[in-house]
């Protein structure tokens, strides 16, 4: 399953074109070694002291989306690596991922690192692209929580859970349709949890206002309103 994940800096890896050393040679007696090795002078390294050693010059700057005001831009840079994780315990290495790093200009170091299983010949706007999208599932997964109540759902089984969250993504792939059919400027001003229809209406009891004849009267006993007659 092609994924791009992110990781701490404290991630052990090997650097490009590198990897553990293979098994001991067999011996005259007792079964074959299988089990990969390590040695003192021979180990991987954490992303971080890869990338440092990488150097700024490996970092490319991109703009990866639409901001609020500008697009957003940052350095990053892209290797080829191979997992390093308890390696020693297996007969053959672990195979070769992407290193995704962004270095942000003014920062020391790099701020944030992904590891992806894409194709070696993706090229870094995509990865850039996908590690990124991480901010628009999130977003909607809160617009779809507190705009329409999927995360007040109470029950416990999953028969309810299965019902109640189709209905949330359904309304919220009917507003997205929508939300589409303005224009790319009037969906740069809407906000999550604000409607992206005009707010320019003409005030409520006009010719065209909001309310007026769809306003149901009042009951002036229960101050309720009257069921349709």
């Amino acid at each position: 399953m092609p994924y791009v994940v992110g990781v701490l800096s404290t991630t052990s890896v090997w650097g490009p074109g590198m990897g553990p050393l293979l098994a001991k040679p067999r011996g005259r007696t007792g079964r074959p070694p299988k089990l990969l090795r390590r040695s003192r002078n021979h180990r991987p390294v954490s992303v971080r002291e890869l990338v440092m050693g990488l150097g700024r010059k490996a970092l490319r700057r991109l703009r990866w989306r639409e901001g609020t005001n500008k697009k957003l831009p940052s350095r990053l840079a892209a290797v080829r690596v191979r997992p390093a994780y308890r390696d020693y315990g297996r007969a053959e290495p672990h195979p070769e991922l992407w290193l995704l790093t962004e270095w942000p200009r003014g920062a020391a170091e790099p701020t944030k690192y992904w590891l992806s299983k894409l194709p070696p010949d993706t090229a870094l706007r995509e990865l850039v692209r996908l590690a990124k999208h991480r901010w628009i599932v999130e977003r909607d997964d809160l617009e779809r929580k507190q705009e329409l109540g999927l995360g007040h759902l109470e029950g416990r089984l999953w028969r309810g859970f299965h019902y109640h969250a189709t209905l949330c993504i359904a309304a919220y792939g009917f507003l997205v349709a929508e939300r589409s059919r303005f224009p790319l400027g009037a969906r740069r001003e809407a906000r999550p949890g604000r409607s992206p229809y005009p707010s320019r209406l003409p005030p409520a009891g006009q010719p065209g206002g909001q309310g007026g004849a769809l306003r149901r009267p009042r009951s002036p006993a229960s101050g309720m309103h009257s069921p349709p007659g």
